[in-house]
């Protein structure tokens, strides 16, 4: 469980508890070594989520290279492995949205499908990511991959990279940076903020529900007495007028 997340090890976990239940049916061991283990705990607390304006500024402070990978979690709400296997092909400028249709998984170092069958879908393009993949499409010469690797054809630009370098630029910024996994929170609290609904929001970060989208993000919904109130009493005002 080394770096890992207690949910990625509780997932991983399950697969195992699986295969040695049915082992032990088939009298193929003697023991199942997953019962009674300790689980490691949540982290308390959520995750950090960058205002727009430290949004910006986080992005300002990287290299170029690296300030559009991470525009698209912060303006798209891609997944890690989402932005690393994005392809020009990908970017559909004319229509304004990016194909989310494959990831990277940098363990087995392949392209595969994203993490669920909801999680391929079509992500709005905003006007700040326009205009930085515009500049970093122009910049990089053309190719397939939209964040290759420098050293390795073929292949994206690798994680630790990615995070060695952007922790180096941050720091010397003086910034308390993200991860992209906040970055891609950050994406989504954008979008509630702005009114973006939740079904719509729930589909742009690939959910297989909108109940996920509510569970994770419900409390930074607008929702209290005060303004349920005043929604419900306007409508009915303007409705008997």
């Amino acid at each position: 469980g080394d770096g890992l997340a207690p949910a990625t090890v509780d997932t991983t976990l399950n697969a195992v508890r699986a295969l040695y239940r049915q082992a032990l049916r088939r009298a193929h061991v003697a023991i199942n070594p997953t019962v009674g283990l300790e689980m490691p705990r949540a982290r308390a607390g959520r995750d950090r989520i960058a205002t727009p304006a430290q949004a910006g500024t986080l992005l300002a402070a990287l290299p170029d290279e690296l300030r559009t990978l991470w525009a698209c979690a912060m303006y798209a709400g891609l997944r890690r492995g989402e932005v690393l296997a994005l392809r020009w092909q990908d970017v559909d400028l004319d229509a304004g949205v990016l194909h989310v249709l494959r990831s990277w998984d940098d363990e087995h170092k392949a392209f595969g499908a994203p993490k669920s069958a909801s999680s391929v879908r079509k992500v709005p393009i905003v006007r700040e990511l326009r205009r930085l993949l515009v500049a970093h499409r122009l910049a990089s010469g053309g190719g397939e991959l939209v964040f290759p690797s420098p050293r390795e054809p073929g292949r994206p630009i690798s994680p630790d990279t990615v995070r060695q370098l952007t922790a180096k630029a941050w720091r010397a910024a003086g910034l308390d940076g993200l991860t992209l996994h906040e970055a891609r929170h950050t994406y989504a609290s954008v979008c509630i903020a702005a009114g973006v609904n939740a079904k719509a929001l729930s589909v742009y970060m690939g959910h297989s529900s909108v109940a996920i989208t509510f569970d994770r993000y419900g409390h930074l919904m607008p929702g209290n007495e005060a303004e349920a109130v005043a929604l419900v009493d306007g409508y009915l005002d303007a409705a008997t007028c």
